[in-house]
């Protein structure tokens, strides 16, 4: 493996290593677009490991401002998504089809049975 090849699968292991990131990817992956704040309550119900209606305002608004702050932009960042924070629009770029086959291993091992058991990515 070229150093290049190199640089990116270490890009694409920290990337993927966040929790939150690889959440929002496997329901992105589903439908290649989505809205922001089916995702924060998506993300937030796998991380916390509680139903959609036990999220509080509060836990939804860390989400929100982690995913915002943090997630998006470093997944903008290497062209894996791209969002607009006005509409809440989050789709799909090209660079997704550089980490799916890695994010689908991810996948697998997760914790969480509803997400092992979804359709492969």
């Amino acid at each position: 493996m070229n150093r290049t090849n190199g640089s990116r699968m270490e890009a694409a292991c920290s990337l993927l290593a966040e929790s939150e990131r690889r959440f929002l990817l496997y329901q992105l992956a589903e439908d290649r677009s989505a809205n922001l704040e089916d995702l924060v309550a998506q993300v937030a119900t796998w991380e916390l490991d509680i139903h959609d209606v036990a999220i509080d305002k509060e836990t939804r608004q860390s989400v929100y401002v982690s995913l915002v702050h943090n997630h998006l932009p470093r997944l903008a960042d290497y062209d894996i998504i791209e969002y607009d924070l006005r509409s809440g629009d989050i789709v799909l770029d090209d660079g997704f089809d550089d980490i799916k086959p890695l994010l689908e291993q991810f996948r697998q091992t997760e914790d969480e049975p509803e997400i092992r058991e979804r359709a492969p990515l």
